[in-house]
């Protein structure tokens, strides 16, 4: 990297943190640190999901899933998420505002006490912690990596560097500096990728390189399916990502609950569609296009920062990777304030007696030292993410096959149809899924090898969640649960309340009706 690079790159930390600070002001209590007051815009927080649903992994795994296998990438990836998005926006997503309107909840999982019961909300608050520490540690570990290759910065000290900053703005500033990060991101990113896109295009062929190239690339990367990324293991992805992309993730949840109404949530869920549809075509083109400019590469995990390197003049180089940090602070900022919500607004008030009765002041404070420890924990996972089989074992399998048991009793236990799955579905359902991950993924591994790679993969990443939801919807059929008080809040949460029409100021109940119990 040349100086001008350095200092475009500084500047962009520099904005970074100034955003924060300047968010800091409208943050008055615990309320506006987690969900930004209910007042959110749709636009903003359809952006905000969208740089908040990947990070730099994208230019380090995927940009080896797309040098080696190609246009895959995008069916079981982008386009997945795309139908993911479209599917809960009209089935889940507006009902996670209309949750904070009926209960005034902050935090995803504050609902589950009344809809379940406090031992399978507690459940889900720590298994659901301690896995996010482990795929943030992932994002951290890519980013780094990345750095690496274009400043020969040591992966420590890029992971120190990137969740240093990311670890200052987002504590202080909450939810608020969070999205308007998110949103001056994704104007960095967008630049930076349509420079890219454009200038591959002059390397190569110029316009009519977007259809020509795939002649000359291997074999199979112009398919729709190809490897391992096979039909199976595409319809597995969706059924993950519908759960994680709808609000199963808990920070992508927290951008829909901020949101002032549900009709405002659904359509920031298909703004941030439409951008899973259309950018990753421009974003993953230089992948696509990499075994052409540069053949033969040993690790296909470095072949957007070299290609960046080979092609851009000192200063975009700065500009692109400031856009690939951005990814990654987005998501992992996110990530942070909603694990803080959970364990400030879920975890301690069960635990600790004094906790229940806390003011939104103290809220805001542990908050703030809750954001701070999941980043540095998350940190110190990422200095030893060798041990869990590198960035692609964390973000795909590990977060891939857990992320479902411990979303299927969030997502399904909004809907009416689901009504009848109560505790017992709900913690058997988790269990049952953990175990399944754990058998594949090291019990019966050397057994599962004798299946083919595309097989393997999708029994890996998809049994979990396929098993987990089995076990809900027969033990709903089998051992019906009623509850009138958690009945209640699933029709309550049907349809938006009525003052919706004409007040969309995201005024919310007291903050106490979630404590008592009372929907």
């Amino acid at each position: 990297m040349d100086v001008l690079d350095w200092l475009v790159l500084g500047g962009y930390f520099f904005v970074m943190v100034a955003i924060g600070v300047w968010a800091k002001s409208r943050i008055h209590d615990s309320r506006d640190f987690f969900v930004a007051g209910g007042k959110m815009p749709w636009w903003l927080s359809g952006i905000s999901h969208h740089m908040s649903g990947y990070s730099a992994a994208v230019f380090v795994g995927y940009a080896a899933i797309a040098y080696d296998e190609g246009f895959v990438l995008y069916v079981w990836w982008a386009l997945g998420i795309t139908f993911a998005m479209l599917l809960g926006a009209f089935v889940f997503v507006p009902r996670w505002p209309r949750l904070r309107q009926r209960l005034g909840i902050i935090s995803p999982l504050e609902y589950l006490k009344i809809r379940y019961n406090l031992p399978t909300q507690q459940l889900l608050a720590w298994s659901g912690t301690a896995l996010k520490v482990f795929d943030v540690g992932a994002k951290w570990v890519a980013t780094a990596i990345l750095l690496n290759v274009f400043a020969g910065v040591s992966l420590p000290v890029g992971i120190l560097l990137t969740g240093g900053i990311t670890l200052v703005y987002s504590t202080i500033g909450g939810l608020w500096a969070d999205a308007l990060t998110d949103f001056g991101q994704f104007v960095i990113q967008l630049v930076a990728g349509i420079v890219m896109f454009v200038t591959v295009l002059v390397t190569l062929d110029g316009v009519s390189t977007v259809w020509t190239m795939w002649g000359d690339l291997p074999e199979g990367n112009a398919s729709f399916f190809n490897g391992q990324y096979t039909v199976l293991f595409v319809m597995v992805y969706l059924l993950i990502n519908t759960m994680s992309y709808n609000g199963g993730t808990w920070n992508l949840a927290q951008r829909f609950i901020a949101s002032p109404t549900g009709s405002t949530a659904r359509r920031a869920a298909l703004l941030s569609a439409a951008l899973y549809l259309v950018w990753p075509l421009v974003m993953f083109f230089p992948m696509w296009a990499a075994p052409i400019i540069l053949p033969g590469l040993e690790d296909t995990s470095q072949a957007y920062a070299l290609i960046t390197q080979e092609l851009l003049p000192a200063g975009l180089v700065g500009l692109v990777l400031a856009g690939i940090f951005s990814h990654t602070m987005a998501m992992t900022g996110s990530d942070a304030n909603a694990i803080s919500a959970v364990v400030t607004r879920d975890i301690i008030p069960a635990v600790w007696r004094r906790g229940k009765a806390m003011s939104t002041r103290t809220e805001l404070t542990i908050g703030r030292i809750s954001v701070f420890t999941f980043i540095a924990l998350s940190m110190v996972i990422a200095l030893t993410a060798e041990s869990f089989g590198g960035v692609l074992g964390l973000i795909i399998l590990w977060f891939g096959g857990l992320v479902g048991p411990i979303a299927i009793p969030m997502l399904l236990g909004l809907l009416p149809a689901f009504k009848r799955c109560g505790p017992l579905a709900a913690i058997s359902s988790w269990a049952v899924g953990l175990l399944v991950f754990v058998l594949t993924r090291y019990v019966v591994d050397d057994a599962l090898t004798q299946l083919a790679p595309d097989q393997l993969t999708a029994v890996q990443v998809g049994g979990p969640v396929v098993v987990a939801i089995i076990v809900f919807m027969l033990i709903g059929l089998v051992l019906p649960w009623k509850n009138e008080e958690s009945d209640e809040l699933v029709d309550a949460i049907a349809v938006d309340p009525a003052e919706d029409a004409s007040d969309d100021s995201g005024r919310t109940p007291p903050s106490d009706t979630v404590r008592t119990g009372t929907a």
